[in-house]
């Protein structure tokens, strides 16, 4: 029988965690709230809050210049990577909608880091595909359609150079993902997760960080 260690996460030990991150900027707080206040009913898709601290510790971490995000909302994510990219770095954005990365656009102006942002707006999988060959992105964060996850994949590890890192959300999927008769997106989160596992081109990890969590790094 399996036994988790993890502590029942109440709003308390929440509030606890954020508390002990790296607080946000002004103006990462200010997209936060901008992202509810103008998209209230779809404002649930933006990153965790402690994830915009963690992305920005995992650039630095790994000396990052050259990043890709699939997925990209109301920017808080891409906010938070970008802030973190050395001089010279780029981050290519790739999302769907005008509407939601205006929000964005806002911010990364009032926070100096727009230059660094390459947003491309048109379906991410024609997008991934356009990027040169090779091995050249740094590290990668992944959070857009989970039915596409694994073409966002296929597309993206050849791609990542020796020692790259590549982060994924909602692996848990609301904990779907251990249910074998789950539809949806949780039955393409499932698939995915197979997938990656059984991926001998990276080592990896699925980890309980909010909706799930999982960090892969490209091996020679």
């Amino acid at each position: 029988m399996y036994e988790t260690k993890n502590p029942q996460l109440t709003p308390e030990l929440y509030a606890y965690v954020l508390d002990h991150n790296p607080p946000l900027d002004p103006v990462q707080r200010g997209l936060v709230e901008t992202t509810h206040r103008r998209l209230a009913g779809v404002a649930g898709m933006q990153t965790a809050e402690e994830q915009g601290p963690l992305l920005a510790f995992l650039v630095r971490l790994t000396g990052a210049r050259q990043v890709v995000e699939v997925g990209t909302f109301t920017g808080f994510s891409t906010l938070s990577m970008a802030q973190a990219l050395p001089e010279g770095g780029r981050l290519i954005a790739c999302d769907i909608s005008e509407e939601w990365t205006a929000v964005g656009r806002e911010a990364w102006e009032r926070a100096g880091v727009a230059d660094r942002i390459d947003l491309r707006i048109a379906p991410a999988i024609d997008t991934l595909r356009a990027l040169p060959a090779g091995e050249w992105i740094d590290l990668v964060f992944l959070d857009a359609d989970k039915e596409s996850y694994v073409d966002y994949w296929e597309e993206l590890v050849p791609r990542m150079r020796p020692g790259g890192l590549l982060v994924v959300d909602n692996t848990l999927y609301h904990g779907d993902v251990a249910d074998p008769a789950a539809t949806g997106g949780g039955a393409a989160v499932r698939a995915f997760n197979d997938r990656v596992r059984a991926d001998d081109r990276v080592d990896d990890v699925l980890l309980t960080v909010a909706d799930g969590l999982t960090l892969a790094r490209r091996l020679p």
